[in-house]
Protein backbone atom coordinates (compact mmCIF):
# COMPACT_ATOMS: atom_id res chain seq x y z
CA UNK A 1 0.00 0.00 0.00
CA UNK A 2 1.51 3.37 -0.98
CA UNK A 3 1.11 6.47 2.10
CA UNK A 4 2.31 9.82 0.92
CA UNK A 5 2.99 11.99 3.79
CA UNK A 6 3.42 15.69 3.67
CA UNK A 7 2.86 19.57 5.50
CA UNK A 8 -0.30 20.15 5.30
CA UNK A 9 0.14 23.63 5.95
CA UNK A 10 2.35 23.51 3.02
CA UNK A 11 -0.11 22.26 0.97
CA UNK A 12 -2.42 24.48 1.68
CA UNK A 13 -0.30 27.66 1.32
CA UNK A 14 1.27 25.89 -1.97
CA UNK A 15 -2.12 25.66 -3.64
CA UNK A 16 -3.54 28.95 -2.40
CA UNK A 17 -0.30 30.58 -3.82
CA UNK A 18 -0.71 28.52 -7.09
CA UNK A 19 -4.31 29.73 -7.82
CA UNK A 20 -3.20 33.29 -7.04
CA UNK A 21 -0.37 32.95 -9.27
CA UNK A 22 -2.72 31.66 -12.31
CA UNK A 23 -5.18 34.46 -11.95
CA UNK A 24 -2.72 37.17 -11.97
CA UNK A 25 -0.80 35.53 -14.93
CA UNK A 26 -4.20 35.54 -16.74
CA UNK A 27 -4.09 39.28 -16.13
CA UNK A 28 -0.64 39.79 -16.89
CA UNK A 29 -1.59 38.27 -20.46
CA UNK A 30 -4.61 39.80 -20.74
CA UNK A 31 -3.39 43.86 -19.77
CA UNK A 32 0.51 43.42 -21.10
CA UNK A 33 2.17 46.71 -20.85
CA UNK A 34 5.35 45.62 -22.30
CA UNK A 35 8.72 45.28 -19.85
CA UNK A 36 6.53 46.13 -16.45
CA UNK A 37 4.54 43.49 -17.60
CA UNK A 38 7.44 41.53 -18.20
CA UNK A 39 9.16 42.32 -14.99
CA UNK A 40 5.92 41.37 -12.80
CA UNK A 41 6.07 38.24 -14.82
CA UNK A 42 9.38 37.14 -13.85
CA UNK A 43 8.95 38.21 -10.36
CA UNK A 44 5.50 35.66 -10.53
CA UNK A 45 7.42 33.47 -12.30
CA UNK A 46 10.41 32.79 -9.62
CA UNK A 47 8.23 32.85 -6.51
CA UNK A 48 5.92 30.29 -7.88
CA UNK A 49 9.17 27.78 -8.92
CA UNK A 50 10.15 28.26 -5.19
CA UNK A 51 6.48 27.67 -4.00
CA UNK A 52 6.29 24.33 -5.85
CA UNK A 53 10.03 23.14 -4.52
CA UNK A 54 9.42 23.93 -1.29
CA UNK A 55 5.69 23.80 -0.78
CA UNK A 56 4.34 21.47 -3.42
CA UNK A 57 7.07 18.87 -4.45
CA UNK A 58 8.37 17.14 -1.31
CA UNK A 59 6.76 14.34 0.82
CA UNK A 60 7.97 11.27 2.01
CA UNK A 61 6.47 8.56 0.04
CA UNK A 62 5.83 4.62 1.59
CA UNK A 63 5.73 2.60 -1.04
CA UNK A 64 6.07 -2.01 -0.95
CA UNK A 65 9.84 -1.70 -1.61
CA UNK A 66 11.20 1.22 0.31
CA UNK A 67 10.73 4.52 1.28
CA UNK A 68 10.80 7.44 -1.15
CA UNK A 69 12.39 10.65 0.09
CA UNK A 70 11.18 13.56 -1.80
CA UNK A 71 13.21 17.02 -0.60
CA UNK A 72 13.48 20.01 -2.73
CA UNK A 73 15.45 19.12 -5.30
CA UNK A 74 16.51 15.58 -4.77
CA UNK A 75 14.99 12.10 -4.67
CA UNK A 76 16.57 9.57 -2.23
CA UNK A 77 15.53 6.12 -2.00
CA UNK A 78 15.71 3.78 0.14
CA UNK A 79 14.62 0.28 0.38
CA UNK A 80 12.95 -1.31 3.55
CA UNK A 81 16.19 -3.56 4.44
CA UNK A 82 18.31 -0.82 4.10
CA UNK A 83 16.94 1.35 6.79
CA UNK A 84 18.71 0.96 9.91
CA UNK A 85 17.58 3.91 12.13
CA UNK A 86 14.96 6.37 12.01
CA UNK A 87 14.56 9.58 14.55
CA UNK A 88 13.06 12.68 15.27
CA UNK A 89 14.23 16.03 16.36
CA UNK A 90 12.87 19.10 14.18
CA UNK A 91 13.26 16.57 11.10
CA UNK A 92 13.12 13.03 10.39
CA UNK A 93 16.13 11.80 9.48
CA UNK A 94 16.57 8.42 7.92
CA UNK A 95 20.08 6.15 8.75
CA UNK A 96 20.94 3.85 6.15
CA UNK A 97 24.89 2.79 7.47
CA UNK A 98 27.19 6.10 7.10
CA UNK A 99 23.91 7.71 5.24
CA UNK A 100 21.69 9.75 7.11
CA UNK A 101 19.04 11.37 4.45
CA UNK A 102 16.67 14.34 6.24
CA UNK A 103 13.20 14.65 5.34
CA UNK A 104 12.37 18.18 4.32
CA UNK A 105 8.67 17.42 5.26
CA UNK A 106 7.14 16.72 7.60
CA UNK A 107 8.85 18.62 10.22
CA UNK A 108 8.06 19.18 14.12
CA UNK A 109 8.06 22.93 15.37
CA UNK A 110 8.72 23.75 19.00
CA UNK A 111 4.78 24.39 19.46
CA UNK A 112 3.61 21.60 18.23
CA UNK A 113 5.67 19.74 20.45
CA UNK A 114 4.51 21.30 23.22
CA UNK A 115 0.87 20.79 21.96
CA UNK A 116 1.43 16.94 22.00
CA UNK A 117 2.93 17.30 25.26
CA UNK A 118 0.14 18.74 26.62
CA UNK A 119 -2.00 15.97 24.94
CA UNK A 120 -0.31 13.43 26.75
CA UNK A 121 -1.18 14.53 30.22
CA UNK A 122 -4.00 13.16 31.94
CA UNK A 123 -7.38 15.47 31.06
CA UNK A 124 -8.69 17.33 34.77
CA UNK A 125 -12.26 17.26 35.40
CA UNK A 126 -13.99 20.25 36.47
CA UNK A 127 -16.17 20.99 39.15
CA UNK A 128 -18.59 18.41 40.80
CA UNK A 129 -21.36 19.06 38.82
CA UNK A 130 -19.72 18.76 34.98
CA UNK A 131 -20.50 16.55 32.75
CA UNK A 132 -18.66 15.15 29.33
CA UNK A 133 -19.38 12.85 26.77
CA UNK A 134 -17.84 9.88 27.01
CA UNK A 135 -15.73 9.12 24.23
CA UNK A 136 -15.90 5.47 22.40
CA UNK A 137 -13.17 2.97 22.59
CA UNK A 138 -11.96 4.03 19.03
CA UNK A 139 -11.77 7.48 19.96
CA UNK A 140 -9.84 6.51 23.50
CA UNK A 141 -7.71 3.98 21.16
CA UNK A 142 -6.75 6.97 18.85
CA UNK A 143 -6.23 9.58 21.80
CA UNK A 144 -3.94 7.27 23.54
CA UNK A 145 -2.12 6.20 20.00
CA UNK A 146 -1.47 10.19 18.99
CA UNK A 147 -0.92 11.52 22.81
CA UNK A 148 2.56 13.26 22.89
CA UNK A 149 3.17 12.37 19.23
CA UNK A 150 3.45 14.81 16.48
CA UNK A 151 2.80 14.55 12.74
CA UNK A 152 6.60 13.79 12.24
CA UNK A 153 6.92 11.06 15.30
CA UNK A 154 4.22 9.12 14.23
CA UNK A 155 5.36 8.94 10.24
CA UNK A 156 8.71 8.20 11.64
CA UNK A 157 7.09 4.95 13.40
CA UNK A 158 5.76 3.66 10.30
CA UNK A 159 9.02 3.80 8.77
CA UNK A 160 10.65 2.22 11.39
CA UNK A 161 7.80 -0.45 11.66
CA UNK A 162 8.13 -1.06 7.96
CA UNK A 163 11.31 -1.61 7.60
CA UNK A 164 11.51 -3.76 10.44
CA UNK A 165 8.70 -5.93 9.05
CA UNK A 166 11.23 -6.01 6.02
CA UNK A 167 14.35 -7.19 7.85
CA UNK A 168 12.23 -9.60 9.82
CA UNK A 169 11.06 -10.85 6.31
CA UNK A 170 14.22 -10.87 5.03
CA UNK A 171 15.88 -12.17 7.27
CA UNK A 172 13.87 -15.55 7.22
CA UNK A 173 14.24 -15.74 3.77
CA UNK A 174 17.67 -16.05 3.76
CA UNK A 175 17.32 -18.45 6.86
CA UNK A 176 15.35 -20.59 4.63
CA UNK A 177 17.74 -20.43 1.71
CA UNK A 178 20.43 -21.11 4.02
CA UNK A 179 19.01 -24.10 5.36
CA UNK A 180 18.62 -25.55 2.17
CA UNK A 181 21.62 -24.64 0.36
CA UNK A 182 23.02 -26.37 3.39
CA UNK A 183 20.95 -29.51 3.33
CA UNK A 184 22.08 -29.86 -0.56
CA UNK A 185 25.51 -29.49 -0.06
CA UNK A 186 25.17 -32.23 2.35
CA UNK A 187 23.15 -34.54 0.40
CA UNK A 188 25.29 -33.87 -2.65
CA UNK A 189 29.47 -33.73 -0.62
CA UNK A 190 29.49 -33.74 2.78
CA UNK A 191 32.32 -31.20 3.90
CA UNK A 192 33.06 -29.93 0.50
CA UNK A 193 31.64 -26.71 1.38
CA UNK A 194 30.28 -24.13 4.13
CA UNK A 195 26.95 -22.95 3.77
CA UNK A 196 26.36 -19.47 3.59
CA UNK A 197 24.84 -17.78 7.15
CA UNK A 198 21.60 -16.14 6.99
CA UNK A 199 23.60 -13.00 7.89
CA UNK A 200 25.96 -13.39 4.83
CA UNK A 201 22.81 -13.74 2.87
CA UNK A 202 21.02 -10.95 4.05
CA UNK A 203 23.71 -8.65 3.50
CA UNK A 204 24.07 -9.57 0.12
CA UNK A 205 20.34 -8.91 -0.47
CA UNK A 206 20.80 -5.80 0.98
CA UNK A 207 19.71 -3.14 -1.96
CA UNK A 208 21.54 0.07 -2.58
CA UNK A 209 20.06 3.75 -2.03
CA UNK A 210 19.18 5.68 -5.31
CA UNK A 211 19.99 9.01 -4.69
CA UNK A 212 18.70 11.41 -7.61
CA UNK A 213 17.64 14.79 -8.50
CA UNK A 214 14.35 15.92 -8.95
CA UNK A 215 13.82 16.25 -12.63
CA UNK A 216 10.81 18.02 -11.51
CA UNK A 217 12.19 20.70 -9.61
CA UNK A 218 14.58 21.58 -12.11
CA UNK A 219 12.43 22.09 -14.74
CA UNK A 220 10.44 24.71 -13.02
CA UNK A 221 13.86 26.28 -12.45
CA UNK A 222 14.44 26.44 -15.75
CA UNK A 223 11.01 27.77 -16.71
CA UNK A 224 11.46 30.52 -13.81
CA UNK A 225 14.79 31.52 -15.28
CA UNK A 226 13.69 31.81 -18.83
CA UNK A 227 11.11 34.36 -17.89
CA UNK A 228 13.76 36.04 -15.87
CA UNK A 229 15.80 36.16 -18.82
CA UNK A 230 13.04 37.60 -21.04
CA UNK A 231 12.65 40.50 -18.93
CA UNK A 232 15.47 41.25 -19.18
CA UNK A 233 15.87 41.27 -22.60
CA UNK A 234 12.48 43.16 -23.06
CA UNK A 235 13.36 45.36 -20.44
Amino acid sequence: MKQVFRSRAALILGWVWMVFAALNAVDLVVRYSGPESMVAGAVLAVITALVYITCLRPGVVLAEDGVLVRNPFRDTFLPWTAVDDVTVSHSIKITSGDTVVRCWTPQTSGRERASAARRARPARTGGRFRTEATPTKGEQAAAQLLAGKTHADWVAEQIAERAESARRAAAFAAAQTAGAAGASGTAKAPGSGTAPTAGDAGDAGRAPIRLTWAPAAMIALLGALAVVVAAVVVS
